[in-house]
This record gives structure tokens, sequence and C-alpha cells, in this order.
């Protein structure tokens, strides 16, 4: 907790930032000193001139009215006698654009308490209250949305008195639960471009999510403005349309001689930045550099082949959750969405888990989505923003996303926090169902971009009622396996699983109409026939000319619906599929993250309507469990979670020559793949535990070690 007042200024600075100021004094040698500081919106700290910390987007975004975190700081070492405290605020997820209605009338504030501690066994403390005097900063213009404005000839002048705010909700500060959002990798641009309409472009060659920092030597007054672009057009020209309403802005006003900026308090998605003005000094790609922003995380997953393509696919999944693990799982990070949709974070948490470690990312995210649950047990589609209408696949992500955190990482805590949440989100479905047994009666997302649908349209051919049934029956099972692992009882939800799956089967009586349709019944054990149901959707694929049909909703499990029932030659087909639809047609057309609609470049080269038509949207990249899991056969094994043992189940095709995957668990690295070689094939394992293999129908078990079959 922090002992301290919110405080602002007396003024309303609108979307320019704000500067707190405090000087002290340290006469006396320091044994240790800390600073606690948080913020109603974002904010970045300086002391004596450093920045404070290596994080980035401060304090975060969650349920602000439940919580707000706190960040502490050891400033030991950047302490003197005479100190300059000085704190940037901007608006931020608090109260910018991003929040909507819910940004009205919030009044964004700080608060911090400094705590040096003496070798006299002294302390002194600094405590942000009505002393602290404020300024307008250099940063005239911040939002998230809308990009910043900084202008570098502004001279702070501490005139403006601040007041406290609010100081009566101080329980609402809680320590950092997640990562913070750091710098990771930096690029230069590759190439300078000059396109068909005169634009001077920068090309990184990578969708990325983060900040341009430039260093340029300019005349006082000049300006660097700067536009942002994920693609260029059929006719190679900047295209950002599909940002929407997102201005992205990126103007810095120089001061005199060499200087070096990037701005703090927002961030962009972009591959191509187009310079709109620039000082009289000639542009040089080595002027810039884009620095990549997102959540901590270490990659504790790897994949490799002898496809090309099908690495690059690999490479985009994993760009794809780096542009979009800041802060919290986002549906894409460059216009004005970049929302922490539910559906999205469901669908791919298993292949995030296994490419990097998102125990702490998914754990504070989950505390929000907790504390977003509605009284009556429903689940906003979007947290923490807490909007977005109730729907199946969405809500279910209260029960998904904890299993697969217990199953990855061993995790019984965030079973035992969030097992209340899932039982109430199954019982709101009981409740407002229309009948019983089923999801009916209620508006649903359906299987989100379907290809059945008309170009343009987001729902398909699939029944609404049906996608909605499953996952009430998934979310239903998985609320009774928690049950029995945390020693509750569970008998209610068993029985209304078993009717669940009973009035299913009855109401569709594998009469199913879409892929998706079949996929969900045989993914979720919904059919008493699955081989004809595989038939069925091997047929289905057949009449659409090879091609998968699958939306948000039925992707995910489509490979694994074919391979679990004996169609792994079906689903290598459409995993290596070159032409549209496929995950490898968006990396033809020179894809370096996953995009949101199968066609986001269509094979004319024309573009989806700029409506919805995101260039950085991951959800197509749940593909990647289905290469760890099958085409390396490396599967967690429900009874001992966290790879406390490991099941091995390689499906191997001819169609490439090799294939391999690893993954760093809290048990130790898993490796497994295959090669083909003078007319066999190849089978290569590492296991640091106890394991089973199936390799080519035979059954083995396995002690800790490396084996080749």
């Amino acid at each position: 907790m922090l002992n301290a007042d919110w405080i602002k200024p007396e003024k309303d600075f609108g979307l320019a930032c704000p500067i707190f100021l405090k000087h002290f004094k340290v006469n006396k040698k320091v044994k240790s000193a800390s600073l606690k500081i948080s913020a109603k919106g974002v904010y970045t700290a300086t002391l004596n001139g450093q920045k404070i910390g290596n994080a980035y987007m401060t304090p975060g975004w969650t349920v602000y009215p439940k919580r707000i975190q706190f960040q502490e700081y050891d400033i030991t070492d950047l302490l003197k006698e005479e100190n300059s405290l000085l704190v940037t605020l901007a608006r931020g997820w608090y109260g910018g654009r991003i929040s909507g209605d819910n940004a009205k009338n919030r009044e964004c504030a700080i608060i911090a308490e400094a705590v040096i501690n003496f070798t006299d066994g002294t302390v002194q403390s600094i405590k942000s209250d009505s002393s602290w005097m404020c300024s307008y900063s250099n940063i005239t213009f911040c939002d998230i949305y809308d990009g910043q404005i900084y202008d570098a000839n502004i001279t702070h002048n501490f005139n403006i008195k601040t007041v406290t705010a609010d100081n009566n909700n101080l329980s609402v500060l809680v320590p950092q639960q997640g990562a913070p959002v750091i710098q990771n990798e930096r690029f230069k641009p590759i190439k300078i471009i000059y396109t068909p309409a005169g634009e001077t472009v920068l090309d990184f060659g990578q969708n990325l999510t983060g900040i341009v920092e430039i260093s340029v030597n300019a005349q006082k007054g000049e300006t660097v403005s700067l536009s942002f672009a994920e693609i260029l057009d059929k006719n190679g020209n900047f295209y950002n349309a599909n940002y929407r309403s997102a201005k992205c802005l990126y103007k810095y006003i120089c001061r005199e001689g060499l200087q070096t900026f990037a701005p703090e308090l927002t961030f962009y998605g972009f591959r191509y930045i187009r310079i709109d003005e620039f000082p009289s000094t000639p542009v040089n790609s080595e002027m810039f550099t884009g620095v990549v922003l997102h959540t901590e995380m270490e990659q504790t997953g790897r994949i490799s082949s002898s496809d090309a393509l099908l690495n690059q696919l690999f490479n985009n999944i994993i760009w794809g959750q780096k542009g979009n693990y800041l802060d919290i799982p986002t549906d894409c990070p460059q216009r004005d969405e970049r929302q922490g949709w539910l559906g999205d974070a469901q669908v791919f948490v298993r292949t995030a888990s296994y490419n990097f470690n998102v125990q702490s990312f998914f754990r504070k995210w989950l505390t929000d989505m907790r504390l977003s649950q509605n009284q009556d047990g429903s689940i906003p589609s979007v947290v923490p923003a807490g909007f977005g209408r109730i729907g199946a696949a969405w809500g279910d992500a209260v029960t998904i996303c904890p299993w697969q955190l217990y199953l990855t990482y061993a995790d019984t805590d965030v079973l035992k926090e969030m097992f209340p949440a899932m039982k109430r989100w199954v019982d709101y479905i009981t409740e407002h169902t229309t009948t019983e047994g089923l999801w009916t009666g209620h508006w649903q997302y359906g299987d989100w971009l379907e290809l059945t649908a008309p170009f343009g349209a987001y729902k398909g051919d699939t029944r609404e009622e049906l996608v909605a049934t499953a996952f009430y029956a998934h979310s239903c099972n998985i609320v009774c396996k928690c049950g029995k692992i945390l020693g509750e009882d569970t008998s209610k939800y068993e029985d209304l699983y078993k009717k669940i799956v009973q009035t299913f089967k009855l109401t569709y009586k594998e009469n199913f109409i879409t892929q998706t349709e079949c996929v969900l019944s045989l993914y979720f054990n919904l059919t008493d026939c699955p081989a004809k149901t595989a038939a069925l959707l091997a047929e289905k694929i057949h009449a659409a000319g090879d091609c998968l049909q699958t939306g948000f909703v039925g992707t995910p499990y489509l490979l694994h619906a074919l391979s679990n029932n004996g169609y792994a030659d079906i689903a290598y087909d459409l995993l290596l599929r070159k032409d549209f639809p496929s995950w490898l047609y968006s990396v033809t057309k020179g894809a370096t993250t996953i995009w949101e609609h199968w066609d986001g470049i269509m094979p004319d080269g024309n573009l989806w309507p700029d409506n919805m038509n995101s260039y950085n949207h991951y959800a197509y990249g749940a593909v990647g469990d289905w290469l760890y899991g099958v085409c390396a056969g490396i599967n967690t094994v429900e009874t001992h979670p966290g790879f406390e043992r490991v099941h091995f189940a390689p499906i191997a095709t001819d169609k490439i020559d090799s294939f391999y995957a690893e993954i760093d668990t809290i048990n130790g690295t898993i490796k497994s793949g295959w090669k083909h070689e003078n007319g066999k094939t190849i089978y290569e394992i590492t296991t640091p535990v106890p394991a089973t293999a199936v390799i080519e129908g035979k059954s083995y078990t396995l002690k800790k070690g490396s084996y080749v079959f």
C-alpha cells in the first residue's frame, strides 16, 4: 500500500500531458531507497534525469474501479544530495479514447511514495501531496489510438498547483501482478521505398508493435512527422485505411542540434512508416529504429522444419503473440480497438503457453476477468474494458484459459481462484437458455468470420446455437475436471454435462451443415458416430475444393478433429496449402504476422474492407498447438500437469522432409521430431521426465532420456 495522496493538476490538461515535480535533499549516507508509484492513466518517471525502471505503459490495464496496480523500484543508485523526481502522466487506458464512455469524467492522477533508509537507522519519506508542483510537459498531445505530439522546445514552468484527488479510494491499489511491458528487439529499416505516389516509406521488414526512435541533426522548430502502416497496397503505395479512426500521430518538433527521441506513453502497430515531414537533412535509414514493446516473457517453444514457408508461418505466430501481448492479450495492436477480446485469447492460449512463459501474464488478466464477471454470472466479451455482448466461445475463456494454465504449468492456484467464476458462468447459461440441455434463445457470435459468410459479413452458415451448446458442454466438462482436482463436489455439473451431451446428440443427430459443426462435434466428443462425422468433415472439405471454410471458432480445432480421427493426410494438405484460403497463403503474400482474415489481401491484390482488416491478429495462429501436439507429437497428460509426464504421438508426413519442436517446461526441455532418410522415417525424442510414446502404431514406455526410433 502507498501512504500518500492521489494528486492531479488544479486545471484540466485535456490530451496534453502534465509533468509533476518534487525536489528533495538527502544529507545522510543511504543504505537503501525505493519508490512506490502508480497512476490513473499511464506514467513515466525520472530521478535526476534517469528513467526509473525499464517498464513502459505503467501501471498497466486493469479493472480500474476495482484495482490499480502500483510498481516498486529500487532507486538507491539514482539518489544524489539534491534530487528532482519528475513524473509525466498521460490518459492512457484509464482516460483515453480507448476507454470509450468509461473515460468520461475520469480525472487522471498520480500517487507516489519514496522511502529512503539511512545507515544510521533513520528513514526519510517523500510522498505525493499538494506540495508537489506541476507544469505542461513537452508532450502536447498523447493518446493510445491517436499517438503523440512532442515539442522539444517547451520549457517546464512549474507554476501550476496540484490538488488531491479521490483519496478515499486508496484501497484499489495493489502490487503489480503481471510482468512489465519492456523494450525487446530493435530493428533498423531494411530499405527505403519511393512509392508510385511519391511517398518516402521505410520498411522494417517485420510487422511489430512498439515505437520508433529517431536520431537526427536538426534546426530548432523543424518537424519529424511519421505515419504508420502494416502493408503497401497492390500498387506499392502506403496504405493504412484499416487503422480506421486511429490517427497514430507521431510528431516531433526538434530543438537545435543532434537529438534522439522515442515516445514513451503510447505505442503503434506497424511494418512501414511514411515520412510526412522531416528536417532539411537527407533521410537515412540509420536515423530510425523500430523498438519492439511487449510484456516481458521468455520464449519457451521453438519449431523448425524442412519447409521454409512453414517455418515462416511459425515465425508469424510468434510475432503475432509478441505484438498482441502488451499487458493484456489484445486482438490487434494498430487500429482503434486493441482490446482484450476473450474469444481470441482462449483459442490461442494453448499455443501461447507453449511459445512463451505466459503464466504471470494470464494470471493478471484472469484476475480482471474474474472481477469483470457480472452478478448474474455472465462474462463481458472484452476484459478489462468490460464491454461486449455475452456469447459462447468468448465467455468460455473463463474456463478454458485457467484450465490450460493448469495443464501447462501445473498451476492449481489459478483453478482455486477461478473455480467460482467458472461455475457461475455455466450456471448463467443454464439459467438463461430457453431449451434445457442446449444453449438457445441468446445472441451469439457463432463461428466468427467463417468463410461460408457472404463477402464483408461476419457470420456464416454454422448454426449459432450448435456452437453455443458445444462450448456449454466443454465448459461444464472443465468445471467437472477442476472440481475433482480441487476436491469440490461437482455432481451437479456432472449430471448437467451428461444432459447437455445427450440433448446435443438427440437434437443434431449427426446432421451437420458445415465444417465447423463437424469439427466441434468431434473435438468436444459430442457425436456417437465419430467415424461418420469425420468422414462427413472430409467430404465437406473436398466439396469446398479441398479448402477449409472455418472461422475463429472452428479453425483452432479443425486439424485436431481430422488427425484424431484418421484423416491426418487431409490435415497436412490443409496446413501446407499455399492458395487461398490457407495458413500459408498469407505467407506467400509476404505476411510476417497472422491476419484477421484469410483473404486480408485477396489473390488479385485487392483488400478486405477497411472496417475490420487487421494484419496482426493472432487467433488463426492457434494452429501452433497442432504443430507442437501432432506434427511433433508433444502432449500433456491431464493426471500429471506441467509436463510432469509426457505423451508423445508424432504423426509424420511425406509432404515435408523433416519437422522438429521443443518446449521448455517447468520440468525441463522436451524435444521431438522426425526426418525422412534413406527411405525410412527416423523419430527423435528427448524427455526430461517419464513418458509414453506411440510411434507409427507401436507403444513405448520411456524413462528420462533421448531416444531414436
